[in-house]
């Protein structure tokens, strides 16, 4: 097999690109400011060539060091992560409905971002510590906590696109880990069946256009309280019958029970904390016709100007959906589409192997690395960068929910590309100090 020896303390595969999407990033980004008249209103490609220069200096900077002094400073990462975003909440400023920015001035940065490095390098250092009880339930529910603290901080700001985040990094970062299938599997119904039962009350309003009075049990206050006791007594009683008999059986109805019990005080959560704009961002991906001037505007433009593009697309700067501002937030959440649309499916493919090369190389250098602390926080940040990825450009072509994350060497924003660098560095460090030149 090809060995690649890293240039100069750098993965030059990782690094290219890299770098080859930051200028991909920047040129659509002024592209993004051009209007129909050709006149560029915009200065955001100046600041972006800041940021993505001062994030190839971190880059370079990172391989002088050892990942393994990260071990040490993990858990105060972590710590001053989550003080940032509890300041957050009381002093942010409010961008786009969530109250996710600190601010200085004209300086601003999302705290949410950095949390997603943070907690991965945190939860990589438990996880190593507690290799020995790798499958049991004490591991997973600590190892969950310390992922719902910025959660919760963040699904509260409201920012339910980056709280999102966590969850496919965790279940990965886990299940590598060795913790138990059925542990996740836990936790992804529960995430499914919350969000699902969230958003049944507008399904009911916009989509059905009547009420539904079989799911009154999951939507009603009244019949909800009625089935949450119902739930909580079943329970009780399987898991006495567990212990007391030792069958089987009772253990998996305590568990299906708890699933649907969780399920529904998740459900109520995401009614409560998310805003009615928000929760038709998750509706209208179903029908965008059903609100087509509000939420489901953007995925009609998006979709519209990605099926555009055809083969080769219109040319750059000669697009029309995004320099006639049909396309809204088009140089952050709706890049990719502006790229579909003047670069076409080839400008696509062009991005998606770059992506693909990030993540099959990242992914190699985890298969080679021996020490667990790498293994797992390596595996956080791949996962980062894959799930930014697959959302991002799910929600451009109509077929995932509209949530608000960036896409990582791209978007526009400072915030999220550093992130992205970051986990990036992390990886190149990694494979530089499992084999040193």
């Amino acid at each position: 097999m090809i060995r690649f020896k890293p240039l100069l303390g750098l993965d030059y595969i990782l690094f290219a690109c890299t770098l080859a999407l930051m200028v991909i990033g920047i040129l659509f980004i002024y592209s993004s400011g051009v209007s129909s008249a050709g006149v560029n209103y915009s200065t955001e490609y100046i600041r972006q060539i800041i940021w993505a220069s001062v994030g190839l200096l971190i880059m370079i900077i990172f391989t002088y060091f050892d990942y393994n002094q990260l071990r040490g400073l993990s858990l105060y990462l972590y710590l001053g992560v989550i003080l940032l975003l509890i300041l957050t909440l009381f002093l942010g400023q409010e961008h786009n409905g969530a109250k996710s920015w600190l601010a200085w001035g004209r300086v601003g940065f999302q705290p949410s971002e950095f949390a997603k490095l943070s907690t991965g390098l945190f939860l990589g250092l438990y996880l190593e510590n507690t290799r020995k009880d790798s499958a049991s339930l004490k591991r997973f529910l600590t190892a969950l906590g310390i992922m719902l603290v910025p959660f919760g901080l963040i699904f509260i700001q409201p920012d339910l696109g980056t709280s999102m985040v966590f969850l496919p990094m965790f279940i990965i970062i886990t299940f590598i880990a060795g913790v138990k299938i059925r542990y996740l599997f836990f936790l992804v119904a529960c995430s499914f069946l919350s969000v699902v039962i969230g958003m049944l009350p507008a399904w009911e309003e916009f989509i059905a256009g009547h009420k539904v009075e079989a799911l009154q049990f999951l939507i009603s206050p009244a019949y909800v309280k009625v089935v949450l006791l119902s739930a909580s007594l079943i329970f009780l009683i399987s898991l006495t019958g567990f212990f007391l008999i030792k069958k089987k059986y009772y253990y998996w109805i305590s568990y299906c029970v708890s699933i649907l019990f969780s399920g529904l005080l998740g459900g109520m959560a995401v009614r409560n904390i998310l805003k009615v704009y928000q929760i038709k961002r998750l509706i209208v991906f179903i029908d965008p016709s059903i609100d087509p001037r509000g939420a489901g505007w953007n995925v009609i433009q998006s979709v519209t100007a990605v099926g555009s593009g055809g083969l080769w697309g219109k040319g750059f700067l000669k697009g029309t959906q995004s320099h006639f501002r049909f396309l809204p937030q088009q140089s952050t959440d709706f890049i990719f589409s502006i790229i579909a649309e003047e670069w076409g499916f080839m400008g696509c493919l062009l991005v998606f192997a770059l992506f693909m090369i990030i993540l099959i190389r990242s992914f190699w250098i985890l298969l080679k690395t021996r020490d667990a602390f790498a293994l797992y926080s390596g595996s956080a940040c791949l996962g980062m960068i894959f799930v930014h990825f697959i959302i991002n450009i799910g929600m451009a072509m109509g077929i995932m929910p509209i949530t608000g994350i960036p896409l990582f060497f791209l978007s526009y924003g400072g915030s999220a590309l550093w992130t992205g660098v970051l986990g990036v560095s992390l990886l190149m460090n990694i494979n530089k100090n499992r084999h040193p030149y």
